[in-house]
């Protein structure tokens, strides 16, 4: 699913900024959201915790960026340290359609 498909999903979720208003309860479009923010990072680039979460708040409404981070490790978009410390985002997009 390519980024355009993506937002037009989350077209309730994302303001005329290109900000994502919400978290979304279905895991279909949570996916889709934690996809959105992922493109927002990188590839190749090394991330503090702080810089992950200052990108996440630049691109939201809200503040929640514990749980996007969260997300975006769960969901396999991005990887960190053991001790939680540098982020990254990997090469190799996860296939979110199937993840749901």
């Amino acid at each position: 699913m390519d980024l355009e498909e993506v937002k037009g999903n989350l077209k309730n979720f994302i303001n005329s900024d290109g900000k994502l208003t919400a978290i979304p309860a279905k895991r279909k479009l949570q996916v889709m959201a934690i996809s959105f923010l992922a493109e927002k990072f990188e590839k190749g680039k090394e991330y503090t915790e702080k810089e992950v979460g200052e990108i996440i708040n630049a691109n939201t409404v809200f503040e929640d960026a514990a749980t996007i981070r969260r997300g975006l490790i769960a969901y396999k978009f991005m990887t960190r340290d053991d001790y939680c410390k540098n982020y990254r985002l990997l090469e190799k997009e996860p296939d979110i359609d199937k993840m749901y």
